[in-house]
């Protein structure tokens, strides 16, 4: 009878350690997607600050050419005295 009692009522209990394994398990897959996730998002940002600033320096070269081919203007206005008003009363 006890042989019979062992097998008629059997568990089916998964040990901790196996539960503990599926979990860990489940985080690292879980970390490295996000990882991967993380570095393709910056990946990209990467790219498209260099792209920015490669940008921003072509207009600073193609302003400094605009204003080096541009002759300097004298201003008349600083050459002449101020003028002053006169008030009369």
């Amino acid at each position: 009878m006890s042989q019979e009692s062992k097998g008629f009522f059997k568990t089916d209990k998964v040990p901790m350690d196996k539960k503990a394994d599926a979990t860990t398990l489940a985080v690292r897959a879980i970390n490295k997607e996000e990882t991967k996730a993380r570095n393709r998002k910056t990946e990209q940002l990467r790219q498209l600050r260099l792209e920015k600033e490669a940008s921003e320096e072509s207009v600073r070269a193609e302003e400094a050419a605009l204003k080096a081919a541009k002759p300097a203007r004298k201003s008349k206005s600083a050459s002449k005295a101020p003028a002053r008003l006169v008030v009369k009363s």
